[in-house]
């Protein structure tokens, strides 16, 4: 099945600090290729995969579950982590619940995680009939493109499959439970105005996780997809700056490395 354009996975080759970005749920690299291409220019090493099941069609996605998702990401952490000295893990929302999944289950091999409008729990009524509704019903209206920004569109499924939303909520809970295993830097950034993520998932993050070194950024001018939105450059500039404090003289190609 060809993938959509713009779709495709992004990687480039750099200097000696690597970071992984996670894209979200029946999203696609395209939320994050901005993202990704504001760190390859500053001389980072950058993977952004895409996510099995992802960037085709729903019904694509509807044979695949976390596990999938969790695999992709988690490879190529490891093959990332073979050419770089040190490795970040970025996520937008389904992205930040596998970014911090990576941190908990990978501990020093990670130097720091940033995570926008991060999900920790599939919200509604709804939710408690997934594992039987999926069964009769195949898929629900989608959830892409909630932008605030004026012609600013996220490639993502306009439907979402149910096999899947369920898929999502038992991760959801996995991570939950997982999340006092990270104890690295955490930068978190959301939007108070998301219609897909509420405010309370990154509270309950920010209460859970045993990070020492926690950074709290509000996104007031974005809603859920803050990397397609107006804020996209605070984002891009702060996860910048976040690396930059923590692996000085690291990473940007030409520079000095070690130290």
């Amino acid at each position: 099945m060809p993938v959509l354009p713009g779709a495709e996975p992004f990687r480039h080759e750099g200097g000696e600090v690597g970071v992984l970005l996670c894209h979200g749920f029946t999203g696609s690299p395209q939320s994050l290729r901005p993202w990704a291409e504001f760190l390859a220019e500053h001389g980072l090493t950058v993977e952004l995969p895409l996510l099995p099941g992802h960037g085709t069609r729903w019904q694509d996605m509807q044979l695949t579950g976390w596990q999938d998702w969790y695999a992709e990401v988690d490879r190529a952490l490891r093959e990332l982590s073979g050419r770089c000295e040190r490795v970040f893990v970025f996520g937008l929302s389904m992205g930040g619940a596998l970014a911090l999944r990576l941190a908990a289950k990978h501990g020093d091999a990670v130097s720091g995680v940033v995570v926008v409008n991060p999900g920790n729990k599939v919200h509604g009524l709804a939710a408690h009939a997934l594992p039987v509704v999926r069964h009769f019903v195949r898929s629900t209206k989608g959830i892409a493109s909630d932008i605030a920004k004026e012609g600013s569109a996220e490639v993502g499924y306009d439907r979402v499959p149910l096999h899947s939303a369920h898929a999502l909520r038992n991760f959801f809970r996995l991570v939950d439970h997982e999340l006092p295993q990270v104890t690295q830097p955490l930068l978190l950034l959301h939007s108070p105005q998301d219609h897909v993520v509420p405010p309370a998932d990154s509270a309950r993050i920010l209460r859970r996780v045993s990070s020492a070194d926690v950074t709290e950024i509000l996104l007031e001018q974005s809603y859920h997809v803050a990397t397609l939105d107006h804020d996209a450059e605070r984002i891009f500039e702060e996860s910048h700056a976040f690396i930059g404090r923590l692996a000085p003289g690291v990473g940007m190609k030409g520079s000095m490395t070690g130290g």
